[in-house]
């Protein structure tokens, strides 16, 4: 494939409650194009309230993609984003249609875009081993792990991410290399699209007003029947779903661990912190053309020669 026939892709990107998606559905409607999740939570069925998923009106207007395709016990990774995002792109570029890949899963984006780490495959030795800590001690002891053994991950992954903590500690264990290392090495290289990346961005106080307006529209849209509806079909606290944002602060709920307003309070604050995370993840890229989440006549000043012009 030369450098003009690789797909063009805008991507819509930065913190959550930002703005991405009614960006997306904007333009996406504007220029006839299709939207592709690049949202590592929209992808699992039965969890529409706590992951934002764009309504249903909103998917009649314009073809949304790789939403609701796992349910919630259902493995899905960087590798099976690529993999379904790349059927679909191939077949969008066939046709023609402009393709905006919307999220704020800074991973998914990352490889789509210059290709999967080349890190080695599962043992499933180990992560039994790990697996087993952290059922018997809690995932946070787990974190305590990996901070003594790769400080440089223990610095990037939350101490609530225990999937990513377990590959992490897999991924030192089989090659004596820090995963950090090995993802600054590989450098995301591979170029299979020519990318348009469009960030989005507001002031702290405003982004984070953004937040708690977004959580208590979520409580009042019935977030906490949504979580018990999962638990009530045996979606237990350990799966990787039911640890992210909402879903753990509300479960934890459910089982008494606090009350309503103390949930409401830490999804508040644990959001704000991850918005700051993926800020973070995004800032150094220097592709990246920042905009007002309602600067749409900037955006699209960027985006007509992207999608007119042949050359890369």
């Amino acid at each position: 494939m030369t450098s003009g026939d690789r797909p063009k892709l805008i991507v819509i990107l930065g913190p959550t409650a930002v703005g991405k998606s009614a960006l997306a559905l904007e333009l996406a409607q504007a220029y006839g194009g299709e939207i592709i999740s690049a949202d590592s939570m929209q992808v699992y069925r039965q969890m529409d309230i706590g992951t934002a998923k764009p309504s249903r009106e909103a998917r009649a207007r314009v073809p949304h993609h790789l939403i609701d395709i796992v349910d919630p016990d259902e493995p899905f990774n960087a590798a099976l984003f690529v993999e379904q995002a790349g059927r679909i792109i191939d077949r969008l570029h066939r046709l023609g249609k402009p393709m905006f890949v919307v999220g704020g899963t800074g991973l998914y984006i990352r490889a789509l875009l210059g290709g999967l780490l080349g890190s080695p495959g599962p043992d499933e030795a180990l992560r039994a081993r790990w697996k087993a800590v952290r059922d018997e001690k809690g995932v946070p002891h787990l974190h305590e792990q990996l901070r003594r053994l790769d400080p440089r991950a223990a610095g990037r992954i939350h101490p609530h991410d225990a999937v990513r903590i377990v590959r992490a500690l897999e991924v030192l264990a089989l090659t004596g290399e820090s995963i950090v290392g090995k993802q600054a090495g590989h450098r995301f290289a591979e170029q299979r699209y020519r990318g348009l990346k469009i960030g989005l961005r507001l002031e702290r106080e405003p982004l984070f007003e953004r937040i708690e307006a977004r959580v208590d529209a979520m409580i009042a849209a019935g977030l906490v029947d949504e979580v018990a509806g999962l638990v009530a079909r045996g979606y237990g606290a350990s799966l990787k779903p039911m640890q992210s944002l909402g879903y753990r602060h509300i479960g934890g709920y459910l089982r008494g661990e606090g009350d309503l307003a103390d949930a409401v309070r830490r999804l508040k604050r644990d959001t704000r912190h991850y918005a700051k995370r993926q800020q973070t993840w995004f800032a150094p890229d220097p592709d990246i053309r920042w905009f007002s989440p309602s600067d749409t006549a900037g955006v699209e000043a960027c985006l007509r020669p992207f999608l007119n012009r042949e050359s890369p």
